[in-house]
């Protein structure tokens, strides 16, 4: 065995360690066979939940294609959820209302699913502590969906069945099933089937 293979397998040993706490500390609940490669990081005061069978890859050892963690950050007891069959590579998910995101769906490399504003667009209302004017609103991804590395989905988003996110893309509005999407912002470029 090389000495990379080595230090990979001792980072995911000891990620191990840092991955259990985190679930008991924060309420994680996981489906039978979940693998969480490298540390995940969890903000916030809502909930999640990891389908059976779900790999996510968090840090550059896990999956070198783009990000450097994945990141869940839930708060106002919001709930991101994850199908059975999923995977996720060093990506953020905020989400202050809710995400669900399908069976067998696909988040790669440094993807971004924000379901919050954070902050208000009326100048007046950031002058507020807490800022009054945040606009929230779920996002829905659908099953067998692959979005592809460094995509944004935005507030109020569904995606439809079987769908795909083209690599780069900013996502401001809903897609349809079976429909290649992508650019800034995204649009249609073709049916899948």
């Amino acid at each position: 065995m090389s000495i990379k293979s080595k230090i990979k397998e001792l980072t995911f040993f000891l990620s191990n360690f840092w991955n259990a706490a985190v679930k008991k500390i924060k309420g994680i609940s996981t489906g039978e066979n979940v693998k969480l490669r490298g540390k995940i990081y969890f903000f916030g005061n809502g909930k999640l939940d990891i389908g059976a069978n779900t790999v996510i890859n968090s840090g550059v050892i896990a999956n070198p294609v783009g990000g450097n963690r994945t990141t869940f950050y839930i708060i106002n007891g919001a709930q991101i959820k994850l199908g059975d069959n999923c995977g996720i590579s060093n990506s953020t998910i905020c989400a202050a209302t809710g995400i669900v995101i399908g069976n067998r769906s696909i988040i790669g490399g440094n993807c971004c699913l924000y379901d919050t504003d954070f902050h208000s667009v009326d100048y007046m209302e950031r002058r507020n502590k807490p800022d009054t004017g945040i606009m929230t609103a779920p996002i829905c991804i659908g099953e067998d969906v692959f979005i592809g590395a460094n995509s944004t989905i935005l507030k109020g988003v569904t995606i439809g069945d079987r769908s795909i996110v083209a690599s780069g893309s900013v996502v401001t509005k809903s897609i349809p099933s079976d429909q290649l999407w992508g650019g800034n912002p995204a649009k249609k470029i073709r049916d899948l089937m």
